[in-house]
């Protein structure tokens, strides 16, 4: 695949994602009863990120897991050697579920996601924050949070790289 265009580098990526951690922050009016899980693979490093910054602004830690949502995706059956890496280590029925992942596209990667939450508890609600949104829904999902929304054709990808994974952090559009 060959690197077409930056979408966003190392400075607008952290723009983006404190800016999502403000609007959390004032749509919920603050942080109490609100809890953030990041689908593997990049939204959980996105979703840590968000929890640090809300930490930096309002002083309160807020509880961060992380969902795997392998066994719940319509187009892919996992082997025999498939290991679930969900790790969500508190409790969130009753709370608010900041639900952050890197990219979304058809809405079928949420889809798999609500399935997968509904499996460990029942949160009050479910909000969706991506960093990116690059339209061509196919399921009547909509983020409540965008990083940024990037129109792309079908035949492009959107390749999200963060420094815990990859070495750089940046959002590209890739084909």
């Amino acid at each position: 695949m060959t690197e077409k265009t930056i979408i966003l580098d190392d400075k607008s990526m952290a723009r983006a994602i404190a800016r999502m951690a403000y609007q959390i922050i004032e749509r919920n009016k603050g942080v109490e009863n609100l809890t953030i899980v990041g689908i593997f693979s990049r939204g959980v490093e996105i979703a840590q990120r968000i929890a640090e910054r809300i930490w930096e602004v309002e002083q309160k830690k807020i509880p961060v897991g992380f969902l795997d949502i392998t066994p719940h995706r319509d187009d892919i059956q996992p082997d025999s050697s498939y290991q679930d890496r969900t790790d969500i280590p508190f409790g969130y029925t009753g709370k608010t579920v900041v639900l952050v992942d890197d990219v979304m596209y058809t809405g079928r990667s949420v889809r798999a996601a609500i399935d997968a939450l509904m499996e460990h508890g029942r949160p009050q609600s479910v909000q969706l924050a991506v960093l990116i949104d690059r339209g061509h829904r196919e399921l009547p999902f909509r983020p409540d949070y965008i990083g940024k929304n990037v129109p792309t054709s079908k035949n492009e990808q959107i390749k999200v790289s963060v420094v815990e994974r990859d070495g750089i952090d940046k959002v590209a559009i890739v084909g």
